[in-house]
């Protein structure tokens, strides 16, 4: 009895594609999973099959650069100090969150003011010339400092002002630091004294023209530190004013009108 004819044995893995077909490109894991050779009488024990599984270093190694070969990697544990500058990040980015919301609160509720500077009294005694360009002078200058807060106390730590004619300062003065509580108005007479005062040749005739027309026009300009107290929340600022007085003509001169302001 003749043997049955065999059956045909499965395609080969390696056979050469039909030179007519469309090439196409290899897959990555063509290079990674090298196929073997299947027997129905050959088994594979597990010992081979372990070994012959790829491992993930390998499959690193083998995997072109794409988002595959980036998920393989074996990511890093965050440093330590990293967690910890962060945390420490957090927490001063809260704190400062709170501190602008607690200002906010505190300006909305207070309402704080600027002190109020101004005059309502002054007087020219004294302006003459020893040369052209030297001159002399005495004036008086009463000054009114007030505080409009109804629950902010205030103290002026540094005050300086200035006496000027057109632009050229004639005579400066300091005043000694003070506090004043709230809705509180101080009175300071300022004395100034001019002596050798060099002038602008333009400027002293000027001066004295003003002083034959009898209306002279001085500005008085303040630097002022301010100190505002709520409780335990202390807080500095600097003040600028400016008064443009109106005065007669020495030796009674007296204040015939006035424009005073202050801003930061």
């Amino acid at each position: 009895m003749q043997p049955g004819p065999l059956p045909p044995e499965p395609p080969s893995l390696y056979c050469t594609p039909d030179p007519h077909s469309r090439a196409t490109t290899p897959s990555p894991l063509a290079h990674v999973f090298t196929p073997w050779k299947s027997s129905r009488h050959t088994m594979m024990t597990p010992t081979q099959t372990r070994t012959r599984t790829p491992s993930q270093e390998f499959l690193y190694e083998n995997f072109p650069k794409t988002r595959d070969r980036i998920l393989l990697r074996n990511h890093r544990r965050t440093d330590p100090a990293i967690w910890c500058c962060a945390i420490v990040c957090l927490i001063f980015s809260i704190l400062i969150i709170l501190f602008g919301i607690t200002t906010l609160i505190i300006f909305l509720v207070v309402k704080p003011k600027n002190p109020v500077f101004d005059t309502n009294h002054a007087s020219l005694n004294v302006i003459y010339f020893d040369s052209p360009g030297n001159f002399n002078g005495d004036f008086t200058f009463v000054a009114n400092f007030t505080n409009p807060n109804r629950k902010l106390n205030i103290r002026f730590e540094y005050a300086a002002l200035q006496l000027y004619f057109d632009n050229s300062m004639i005579a400066n003065q300091s005043i000694k630091p003070f506090s004043q509580r709230q809705r509180e108005t101080g009175v300071v007479s300022i004395h100034f004294i001019s002596s050798l005062v060099s002038l602008p040749l333009n400027h002293a005739m000027e001066l004295k023209r003003q002083v034959l027309s009898n209306k002279v026009m001085y500005n008085v300009k303040g630097t002022f530190k301010v100190q505002v107290s709520f409780g335990l929340i202390h807080f500095s600022y600097w003040l600028h004013s400016r008064c443009e007085l109106q005065m007669s003509s020495p030796p009674s001169g007296f204040l015939m009108a006035r424009s005073c302001m202050t801003k930061r």
